[in-house]
């Protein structure tokens, strides 16, 4: 019994701190990972013709890799007559990140600002580690950890990359941009333990390997994407409706 004065406190489950634990350095390591990319971002941007703080620009206000590789891209092959063309790359990339926040909407919760802050930083590597974890609160760490971490992280690489790239020489031979990728895989290798999951990743693997070479920067990953809508709409691979709605019933009764 507890005085009156006094408030009853429910004990910490110590597996949910563990989820917890493992929830922030799994944010923090993908953070780290996606952070030696923008040292790439930095480097060819201003290669690309953009100065420093233009490029520092870009990835505080667009923050999203693959927006601003196309970004720079496209600027770097066309210059400044490419601009639109550049603008049109990037914001077809961006779609995904405005799909991300469908699902990562429930995860982040109510207020205004929350969801502001949570708009800037809902991208692939926050998403991705948001719904690797079981729980909601492990869901809603992952996500602002591995937001925050990708966000400041990116920004100071940029910045570097930006001010060495000249003494950098060719990026591409650090092979950093196999870092962020190494990451995912990371991520979804654990998830990988049924025949759906294992179909669709093999599957979204074809489609975006086999468009990336035909078509602009941006689709070969949304229509990579349909692979698992379609799955999921009709369930190819995974548990029979009827023995889940049976199994339901059963625990009911039970």
């Amino acid at each position: 019994m507890t005085s009156a004065g006094t408030k009853a406190t429910s004990p910490v489950d110590p597996d949910e701190q563990r989820q917890q634990r493992l929830a922030v350095r799994e944010g923090v390591f993908v953070g780290l990972a996606t952070a030696a990319y923008g040292v790439s971002f930095g480097a060819l941007s201003v290669a690309a013709g953009l100065d420093i703080w233009q490029t520092s620009f870009i990835s505080i206000v667009m923050f999203s890799g693959g927006s601003q590789f196309a970004l720079i891209g496209v600027l770097a092959a066309g210059g400044a007559a490419a601009g639109p063309a550049a603008i049109a790359s990037a914001a077809l990339l961006g779609v995904r990140n405005g799909i991300y926040g469908i699902r990562t909407a429930p995860i982040v919760g109510a207020g205004l600002w929350k969801r502001l802050a949570a708009g800037w930083i809902t991208i692939d590597e926050s998403t991705a580690v948001a719904l690797a974890q079981p729980t909601p609160r492990t869901r809603r760490i992952g996500f602002w950890v591995t937001g925050l971490a990708v966000f400041i992280g990116w920004n100071i690489t940029t910045l570097v990359g930006a001010l060495i790239g000249d003494a950098l020489g060719d990026i591409r031979a650090y092979g950093l941009d196999a870092a962020a990728a190494a990451a995912f895989v990371g991520l979804l290798w654990p998830r990988l333990k049924r025949m759906q999951a294992i179909a669709v990743a093999i599957a979204a693997m074809v489609v975006a390997a086999t468009l990336t070479p035909v078509f602009m920067p941006g689709v070969p990953v949304l229509v990579a994407a349909l692979v698992a809508v379609v799955v999921g709409v009709f369930n190819w691979w995974g548990a029979p409706a009827a023995s889940g709605a049976a199994s339901t019933h059963t625990r009911a009764r039970s």
